[in-house]
């Protein structure tokens, strides 16, 4: 498979990485859209969020969003998670992953 965010998980390309378990690592995103944004995703490839059924995974990354907004320490102030899906979605990387965004005030659609 030659996904790139696979590759990170495996430690074959280098990323800036903020935390990480057995089962998920959270990645400074390279093209940052805010002062703070950090990719969250399973070192287990799923394209899609449609393609993962596991619900224990995806709470699993909620509570890493948690754990990385508190390391940050931006989760007084306030932080965005968003999961981008297929390409309507704005997903451009299809492995399933989790933006967190902090660190200034977050304007857009979601209120």
């Amino acid at each position: 498979m030659d996904c790139i965010f696979c590759k990170i998980a495996k430690k074959d390309i280098p990323a800036a990485v903020v935390l990480e378990n057995d089962n998920l690592i959270a990645i400074k995103d390279i093209n940052p859209q805010a002062p703070a944004h950090i990719l969250i995703m399973p070192k287990k490839h799923y394209a899609t969020l449609l393609d993962c059924k596991d619900k224990g995974l995806i709470g699993d990354m909620l509570l890493m969003a948690n754990q990385v907004a508190e390391k940050l320490k931006v989760y007084e102030k306030g932080f965005r998670v968003v999961i981008n899906t297929n390409q309507d979605g704005g997903q451009t990387v299809f492995h399933l992953h989790m933006h967190l965004l902090a660190g200034r005030p977050l304007s857009g659609m979601m209120g």
